[in-house]
């Protein structure tokens, strides 16, 4: 599987061959330069000790007073890393600081201890041994041997691309002892995931690859190896570097250029920018191409090309404008190369540049600007229906018409004209060219889109009557202006041509649009009227016959004789009937007022308290019986 996708990639640089040839089209720009010195500044402003390490390796004028060495050990005893990993970052910031005080006896001691035991990992190696290199402890053949020994048992476990990068760097150093792991290069490289053709990386992101990246050459140099990738995949991964120079991290940053730094000083191999100097667009007065050529961080090349030629064609032709022309270096910039154009006289279009260094390739293009000029505009009002001929005026370039034209619902507004190049005069097609109507009140805009007819000419065309409704049926003086651009012409304009009474509507319409502006009555809610009540003395009636059955309960009592001095006088019987009257005075209040939920809520606690009352009360009662 390893050579199956070893081969695959070996395929796939074979076809990115055929459009360019050892170069990319972005370089590190000055402007990311500066950000990047902002976020190390930024970084030894932090309390964190990775952001510290790489910021101080990176600012040339690092912090290195007193102060910044004691901050550090308060940011040392702070800091979540590992152990092995805190020290490492200590020591390069003590060393980078250049602190004159010498390092805690405890963290000198770790160090020291760690390098003479076997770690677990090839990450804990690698921080290991170069901390003890922070701090200049001797590291001789012995310990080098163990080193590699530990090394290559770690490998043997864990084979991941984090742990195969960190044991690149690890045998990098310690010579001989470590040339066993040139052996697991390829095997790394294979992994490597190809984006859209054009990018090389590994799974892991920007930190994963340029880790295996930069440690894998630099394991190769020290033992005087082949580079581990050929210049096809060079451009891919400078590629895929470049695309993330966006990062916002010291750590990031610092790896980013590393990376590139590492790349670029593969002379054999090594990719190059080719690209254009500005934005591409060559004037018709001095069509001058230019062309920067730098190495990936923007600077010049540290050897000078011989030769950068270059071969124009227009596009869609296959017959050049110029073959193998040589540029000429810029004397203020040694990136730029330039050529003029001016003696080929280029045509307004679009061209194909294909720039030769030796084996160095690139293919660019560019746009050759031109002039456009207004030949002729005629504008005119006319009847809608084309029964009567439209009275034109003819209008020169950048004047106004000089009587203001009239147009009510039944006519048209037409307007035409011919734009030509420049240069040429001959007719041309614009990719805009717009009419716009302004009123000059209400201010508001609608714009238009003219037609080219088949001889080039742009015509307008509005039926007042047809297009009322776009502009709200506004009536008034609206100013016609004229807009034209196009990304082939350097002369883009906005021109007033004249001003036209409009009036789209009658006094029907208006009287009619301004009735349904009118507010609408207000509504306001009525209750249905209330049915007709009965008569006072019905209801008088009907009440006193509805309490006719508690009046008779009494009197039916006193005939009876009703025994209520047996009543015991407890706090159940009390209770009792306090409560079952409370519930029918409650039943009473729902007729009235209360819905079904609030009367639930009441009557639970009433029917509990009676419930409770009533069963002592009744076991009471019992009790009496039984002792008569």
């Amino acid at each position: 599987m390893k050579l199956l996708g070893l081969l695959l990639l070996s395929a796939s640089c074979l076809i990115s061959a055929v459009w360019t040839a050892r170069t990319v089209s972005k370089h590190i720009t000055p402007q990311e330069q500066d950000r990047y010195q902002k976020i190390f500044a930024e970084g030894l402003k932090s309390g964190d000790l990775q952001s510290l390490y790489f910021s101080s390796a990176n600012v040339v004028a690092a912090d290195k007073t007193p102060e910044a060495c004691k901050k550090l050990n308060n940011v040392y005893g702070e800091s979540k890393f590992n152990d092995f990993e805190k020290n490492f970052y200590f020591t390069g910031v003590w060393k980078n600081f250049g602190c004159k005080e010498p390092v805690p006896a405890k963290i000198m001691e770790s160090v020291k201890a760690a390098l003479q035991k076997d770690a677990g990992s090839s990450q804990e190696i690698y921080f290991n041994l170069h901390a003890a290199k922070n701090l200049n402890l001797p590291i001789d053949e012995t310990v080098e041997a163990q080193l590699g020994k530990n090394l290559q048992n770690v490998l043997k476990k864990d084979d991941s691309l984090n742990s195969l990068g960190h044991g690149f760097a690890v045998a990098s150093e310690i010579g001989t002892h470590g040339a066993f792991a040139h052996d697991r290069v390829e095997e790394a490289f294979v992994q490597a995931d190809e984006v859209d053709g054009k990018m090389l990386q590994f799974e892991g992101g920007l930190s994963i690859t340029a880790l295996v990246v930069n440690n894998a050459f630099k394991l190769s140099n020290n033992l005087k190896k082949a580079a581990p990738i050929n210049a096809d995949q060079a451009v891919k991964f400078a590629t895929y570097f470049l695309s993330r120079s966006s990062v916002q991290t010291p750590k990031g940053v610092s790896i980013l250029l590393e990376a590139l730094n590492t790349l670029t000083g593969q002379k054999a191999i090594a990719p190059i920018c080719v690209m254009l100097s500005g934005n591409g667009q060559l004037l018709p007065e001095s069509p001058i191409l230019s062309v920067k050529v730098s190495d990936l961080l923007g600077k010049p090349l540290s050897s000078a090309l011989a030769v950068v030629s270059t071969t124009i064609t227009p596009k869609g032709s296959t017959e050049p404008l110029a073959s193998k022309v040589n540029l000429v270096q810029s004397n203020t910039d040694a990136t730029v190369y330039t050529y003029n154009l001016k003696s080929l006289n280029p045509s307004r279009g679009q061209f194909k540049v294909n720039i030769d260094a030796g084996t160095y390739k690139q293919s660019l293009k560019i746009n050759v600007l031109g002039k456009v000029k207004v030949n002729s505009l005629e504008i005119g009002v006319g009847d809608s229906d084309s029964s009567s001929a439209v009275k034109k005026h003819t209008v020169s370039f950048a004047n106004k018409l000089d009587t203001e034209l009239t147009a009510d619902a039944q006519q048209k507004i037409v307007l035409k004209v011919q734009l030509v190049d420049e240069i040429t005069n001959k007719p041309i097609n614009v990719h805009q060219a717009f009419v716009l109507l302004r009123n000059k009140d209400t201010k508001q805009e609608i714009i238009f889109v003219t037609e080219a007819d088949y001889s080039k000419n742009y015509k307008f065309e509005m039926d007042v009557g047809a297009r009322s409704s776009d502009f709200g049926h506004k009536s008034g003086v609206y100013s016609v202006e004229l807009i034209v651009g196009d990304a082939l012409i350097s002369n883009s304009f906005k021109w007033l041509v004249a001003d036209v009474n409009v009036k789209f509507s009658g006094d029907s319409l208006k009287a009619s649009d301004n009735h349904a502006r009118q507010p609408l009555p207000e509504i306001v809610h009525q209750f249905r009227v209330p049915e007709k009540r009965p008569a006072r003395l019905v209801s008088d009636l009907f009440t006193g016959l509805c309490i006719a059955p508690l009046a008779l309960l009494f009197i039916l009592w006193a005939k009876l004789r009703a025994n209520v001095s047996n009543f015991p006088l407890s706090l159940s019987a009390i209770g009792f009937h306090l409560g079952f009257g409370a519930i029918l005075v409650l039943f009473g209040i729902f007729w009235l007022q209360l819905n079904m939920f609030d009367t639930i809520r009441y009557v639970i606690p009433l029917g509990l308290v009676t419930f409770l009352c009533g069963n002592r009360l009744l076991r009471t009662i019992a009790a009496r019986s039984l002792e008569k």
